[in-house]
């Protein structure tokens, strides 16, 4: 009965000795050779070669030991692949399925022996047997050829190794135990830092009951409200409560990530303490010029891995915030890579604000959370949560290019003849399709192409455990990458998947496994966590983003209202323009500019203007500005231009003054930088106009939606266009009112908007809007700001 009192920490035998008895360099030339055996067909190996055991075989054996010490209990727990009794022996058997060629294995990793001779101690020690044997069984997937190593141990040598790795892993636990102790405690007292905003109270309960149900939760609310802290209190408050241990906070863009930074350090100010990373992409914690991650070319990857725990501890132990900077401080004192660092310090922390990416995407997310078989009580914030249709859909989709592989059949045809000759195969299968492809063309099945790319991807996994020029070795190693992703996106292609072929921007030919509803592929991840919070300003219509996100039917949905005065914003819609491709002419530019000068005139001040494309932002723009000249008009123009830099997007934002001597009006692309994620609150942004409907231009990705949502009895044309389209409308024309004080424009510039399958998606808030030609909008205009 003492022992279920005290406190117990859990880690599996893979973390434990992953962990604790990892050593030397930090080495990426090699593929994946980290998580080879988590994929897909390792497993399939597994069980082909347990059901070819004798009746004596045991296979998947779970096992779990208790290490009992003063204040807590750690539980380690795992699987054994297989244990064998026979003729009086045991033998612990652990199965590794393997690409590289088995001749090149002199004897087992070390870390996959430890794993075996935890198992062997943990079912060893309550039968108190004298000695077990350790089998290693690594089998080649491509070949399925096998190789074993078996070692002998006495349980008494088992047990002292056991408890020296134990000794080794208790300051980890008892920093994880003094870590719930505080965290708890500095939670009883924690109360909303605001006077709730109106609706703010509800969105917070509704947080609050998802979690304690573990449910899922769409919340449809506008910018103001305070989402982010009404997500996060209820969140850090259910964690203290016991209905979930670490929370995810997932953004698409940096802006968001800073506001819930904000949030927390509100919270800690206030008392709680929580431990928070935000983790940066690759390429920005580098230390080095060239993110080259291979001991000959980076000091910080040479002897990474017999400094880097002694670094992670140290740091959790002096702060509770971790940033890029703190990041890369931590690891120029100890010569670490600052970013495997920080994935270490992840396992450590409270809450973790990252990019959807590290949660989703199978080629980049964080495998000690969401690899295979891999589930904890994981509570998920998905912050701007519209992003993740189109985001979703390109991290499970994947496309091969065919001149790369003619391209890389030229780098090696010197030196791998077989090499070549697969690489020749690949490429005439896409000849064949090429054969058949006029603008695109949507394959039934590619079984014969998927089985070749299979023996490539073996035989670059053969070229890559030899030892080549770099720059051969290279190219092979970034190919194999790409042909792995192909496959394993090949494994989940099912009815929520297109297969086609169709021509890039430079007339590449290409085939494309299109991932065209990705909810699936989202609620298994979201499945290894215990609840998920989706929110945004714009989820309309929400059953079209439910059926793209969730496979659940009992997801919760909140609406909220706006808190600002309706009398604060003046919608305006044009009558007599639109941006219809067939109306596209020097006439209806001319209205356009007009509309826009009119906006301009009303009120000095600070505006944005949406277009749909660059290419029509430049033709309306040259009508406006000889209009602002005729005007005389102070008005100081500014212009989004393609592929901007961070720099430039902050000089840009940096222009938009409370108070300035001009007018200044900034001319930007819907769906872009500016259209969303921005804060220009009070004087600094009084107006927008937004010319078009946002709809994407037509393309065979389009069109694929389009069909393949008509054959589901949807509306083909909404799913892949409407909606998308008026996503990014809501957002552009939510740039305007940021605070309960802003009073502002909005013209939403092209005559469809008055059709009812448009308006049906106008949020409540702009209820009451006004209709007006170019002859009447000035006046209207003028109107507003007068009283």
């Amino acid at each position: 009965m003492e022992n279920q009192k005290k406190e117990i920490i859990q880690i599996s035998v893979r973390n434990l000795v992953e962990f604790i008895l990892r050593s030397g360099n930090l080495d990426n030339r090699r593929s994946f050779a980290a998580d080879k055996e988590a994929m897909l067909k390792g497993s399939k190996i597994h069980r082909k070669i347990q059901k070819q055991m004798k009746a004596s075989y045991w296979a998947e054996v779970p096992l779990g030991w208790d290490q009992e010490y003063d204040e807590f209990i750690i539980r380690v727990e795992g699987r054994a692949d297989g244990i064998i009794e026979e003729d009086g022996e045991t033998v612990i058997d652990e199965i590794k399925g393997v690409y590289m060629d088995l001749a090149y294995l002199e004897e087992p990793v070390s870390v996959h022996k430890a794993q075996a001779m935890c198992y062997a101690y943990m079912y060893g020690k309550p039968l108190k047997k004298e000695e077990i044997q350790v089998q290693m069984t690594y089998c080649q997937i491509e070949t399925e050829e096998i190789r074993r190593f078996r070692d002998n141990f006495t349980l008494s040598y088992l047990e002292k190794w056991f408890e020296d790795l134990m000794a080794e892993y208790y300051k980890w636990a008892e920093f994880q135990y003094r870590r719930r102790i505080e965290r708890r405690i500095s939670m009883e007292g924690l109360e909303f830092p605001y006077p709730y905003r109106e609706g703010q109270r509800e969105l917070v309960t509704g947080v609050y009951h998802t979690i304690h149900k573990g449910r899922q939760l769409f919340i449809q609310a506008p910018t103001g409200i305070g989402k982010t802290m009404a997500a996060i209190f209820p969140t850090v408050r259910a964690v203290g409560e016991g209905y979930g241990d670490k929370i995810f906070y997932l953004t698409a863009k940096t802006i968001t990530r800073t506001v819930a930074e904000e949030a927390f350090a509100i919270l800690k100010g206030k008392g709680l303490s929580y431990k928070t990373l935000s983790i940066t992409a690759k390429e920005k914690l580098c230390l080095c010029e060239e993110t080259e991650c291979n001991p000959e070319k980076c000091p910080y990857a040479k002897g990474h891995f017999d400094r880097v725990n002694d670094a992670v501890f140290d740091l959790l132990n002096s702060k509770d915030t971790f940033l890029r900077e703190e990041l890369l401080a931590q690891a120029e004192a100890y010569q670490v890579c600052p970013y495997e660092m920080c994935l270490d310090v992840s396992t450590w922390v409270d809450a973790i604000i990252c990019d959807y990416n590290y949660a989703f995407d199978p080629k980049v997310h964080l495998k000690r959370f969401f690899g295979d078989s891999v589930r904890g009580d994981y509570l998920f914030l998905i912050d701007e949560a519209h992003n993740l249709v189109e985001r979703g859909r390109k991290m499970y989709s994947a496309t091969l290019c065919k001149e790369d592989f003619l391209e890389l059949a030229r780098i090696v045809k010197e030196v791998s003849g077989k090499l070549y000759w697969i690489l020749k195969k690949c490429n005439k299968h896409l000849l064949e399709y090429k054969r058949e492809c006029d603008n695109y063309e949507v394959l039934e099945n590619i079984a014969g192409f998927s089985l070749q790319l299979m023996n490539l991807l073996g035989e670059m996994e053969h070229f890559l455990e030899q030892e080549h020029e770099e720059k051969v070795q290279k190219a092979v190693l970034e190919f194999s990458f790409e042909v792995r992703h192909f496959l394993n996106m090949y494994e989940l292609t099912d009815e929520n998947y297109v297969i086609y072929t169709h021509y890039g921007e430079q007339e590449n030919f290409l085939i494309t496994l299109f991932c065209v509803n990705p909810r699936k592929n989202l609620q298994e991840c979201l499945n290894k966590g215990k609840a998920t919070v989706f929110f945004s300003g714009t989820f309309l219509p929400l059953p079209y983003y439910r059926s793209l996100f969730s496979m659940r039917e009992d997801d919760y949905a909140i609406c909220a209202s706006s808190p600002f005065p309706r009398g604060n914003l003046k919608l305006l819609v044009a009558r007599d323009v639109s941006s219809k491709y067939t109306r596209r002419d020097a006439g209806e530019y001319e209205k356009m500019a007009e509309y826009i000068l009119q906006m301009l005139l009303g009120k000095k001040g600070n505006y944005l203007v949406f277009f749909p494309s660059y290419r029509m932002m430049e033709d309306i723009c040259d009508v406006l500005e000889e209009k602002l000249e005729k005007s005389n008009s102070r008005v100081q123009c500014l212009y989004q231009t393609p592929s901007m830099s961070e720099q430039e997007r902050e000089e840009f934002l940096k222009q938009f003054q409370e108070e300035g001597e001009k007018t200044l009006a900034g001319f930007c692309v819907m769906g872009g930088i500016f259209s969303e994620g921005i804060d220009l609150a009070g004087k600094k942004l009084i107006g927008a106009a937004i010319v078009g409907t946002g709809l994407p231009q037509v393309g065979s990705e389009r069109e694929i939606l389009k069909e393949y949502y008509d054959r589901k009895g949807n509306m083909g044309f909404a799913y892949a266009y409407r909606y998308p389209g008026m996503n990014k409308v809501l957002q552009a024309a939510g740039r305007v009112i940021r605070t309960k004080t802003d009073r502002g424009i909005v013209l939403l510039l092209d005559e469809r908007f008055l059709q009812r399958s448009y308006q049906e998606l106008f949020p409540v808030e702009w209820q009451g809007y006004d209709v007006c030609t170019v002859s009447q909008v000035g006046e209207k205009i003028g109107r507003f700001w007068n009283t």
